[in-house]
């Protein structure tokens, strides 16, 4: 739920204002009533009614419900990316089953002699 500043920013903004404490002040009374705008002083604005602040209560929760269905929406990305091994392992997979035919050792010629070469430089008891 926006806040009433937020719902007033948005206002403001929808009206090319921006916020000045010298111009709008909130209060609560601690009463249970909520905050309330308790002055107003921007020309040629009118202080918004309730019912011009719900709307951007309104347009804030649209935007939160479309946020949410993205992020649901991609649950599977999330779900997957803990799953797959590391991105260095999975490469390493990639050159042995290259390494074992002859035919992508062809195909797959530069990336090959690329991950072969640093292999060759730095064999697993290399520096022990």
């Amino acid at each position: 739920m926006a806040n009433l500043k937020t719902k007033v920013k948005k206002y403001l903004e929808a009206n090319s204002k921006a916020w000045d404490n010298t111009k709008v002040s909130l209060q609560n009374d601690s009463d249970g009533k909520g905050d309330y705008i308790k002055s107003w002083s921007y020309d040629g604005l009118a202080e918004p009614t309730n019912e011009q602040l719900e709307t951007y209560e309104d347009a804030a929760n649209a935007k939160q419900a479309e946020l949410q269905a993205e992020y649901d929406a991609k649950q599977y990305q999330r779900d997957r990316l803990t799953e797959y091994p590391p991105i260095g392992d999975q490469l390493d997979m990639l050159w042995h089953s290259i390494d074992e035919n002859a035919e992508l050792k062809q195909k797959y010629f530069a990336f090959y002699e690329a991950i072969k070469a640093v292999k060759a430089k730095y064999p697993k008891w290399y520096g022990k």
